[in-house]
């Protein structure tokens, strides 16, 4: 089961908006998606009530995550997509640690970027893999970043930070897909609210299957250490 945490400090990043259009591309690429609403605001609460068909299912986290991460593992979920507040209170904290992937959403600009660094290291206590996600930047012109979207990369990579390499733009189609309870997708598979969309799910899942790879690598290099390990009597202990 993948976890993907949407996680920023500062508020009005896009975390709600991209969690919802995340999970529900999910579901159009036939996977099993679960979301968890950790925002007392309650925007994907009411996306999903907006929606047909009642996938992906939605669980709030009013009494934590524990209980719905659980019946995800139960229920065999591809997929787990977490909202959260715009703090670092204990279930933002919890989300991040239950992570495969933390995404933060930051608009380009001062104050977003400044804010980045509060969920990084949160994430980097944790050891949690994160990534920046530009979201809402000025629409390219001729297939080229506007100068503030080259600005944030600059700042972010003296940070050491990792930023995916497409963006998210400020359109129209995205407001408008989840005022009807659907994703960019849902509404016009091929708007260019969807295309960006979809570079995102794409980048999301090669990345875990990334993370996912290096995992199984270690802890199969560790057990292979612990098994050439010497027990007490002398003999190797058995695999």
């Amino acid at each position: 089961m993948n976890i993907i945490t949407l996680a920023s400090r500062k508020g009005g990043a896009g975390k709600s908006t991209l969690t919802a259009h995340l999970a529900a591309q999910s579901c159009v690429t036939g996977e099993r998606a679960l979301v968890i609403d950790a925002d007392p605001q309650g925007s994907l609460t009411l996306w999903h009530s907006l929606r047909s068909g009642g996938e992906p299912r939605l669980f709030s986290a009013a009494r934590g995550i524990e209980a719905p991460l659980a019946h995800a593992m139960m229920e065999g979920y591809d997929w787990v997509f977490i909202d959260t507040a715009p703090s670092m209170w204990v279930v933002v904290t919890e989300a991040i640690r239950a992570a495969t992937l933390v995404l933060i959403p930051a608009r380009p600009g001062l104050f977003d970027l400044n804010a980045v660094r509060e969920t990084v290291n949160v994430a980097r206590e944790r050891n949690r893999p994160y990534a920046v996600v530009l979201n809402a930047a000025p629409v390219k012109r001729d297939d080229r970043e506007a100068p503030v979207v080259a600005q944030s990369r600059g700042f972010l990579d003296k940070l050491g930070v990792p930023v995916w390499s497409g963006q998210i733009s400020q359109r129209a189609g995205f407001a408008l897909s989840l005022g009807a309870g659907l994703s960019a997708a849902e509404a016009d598979v091929r708007s260019l609210a969807a295309d960006e969309i979809g570079r995102l799910w794409n980048a999301v899942r090669r990345s875990v299957e990334a993370i996912n790879a290096a995992n199984a690598a270690a802890r199969a290099n560790s057990e292979s250490a612990r098994a050439d390990t010497p027990s007490e009597t002398g003999r190797p202990r058995a695999a």
